[in-house]
């Protein structure tokens, strides 16, 4: 399989900025994270949730995948609160 291309959107990059989340925290997530949900019914593509630990800080990106251009499309990237998700950060809290 050839390599994918990474396209940010700009929502992804006006909040990566916000956050202080780096290019390089993201491409780790995208290649190391472990798929927590999936939305198959999103447009143009599906997409899934993903997370991963960059140097002990747990993140979350959206992701969807372009299959026919080979682009990886990435959403948002955030650093999930404890007052949502469960201590693994992959278990979303019931109300």
């Amino acid at each position: 399989m050839k390599k994918k291309n990474i396209y940010y959107s700009n929502h992804s990059v006006k909040q990566m900025f916000y956050r202080n989340i780096s290019t390089d925290e993201v491409g780790h997530t995208l290649q190391n994270g472990v798929p927590i949900m999936e939305y198959p019914d999103d447009k143009p593509y599906p997409s899934k949730l993903l997370f991963a630990t960059y140097n002990l800080r747990p993140l979350h990106v959206i992701c969807s995948y372009n299959e026919q251009d080979n682009i990886i499309i990435v959403i948002t990237a955030y650093e999930p609160s404890l007052s949502i998700w469960e201590n693994d950060y992959k278990t979303k809290k019931t109300k």
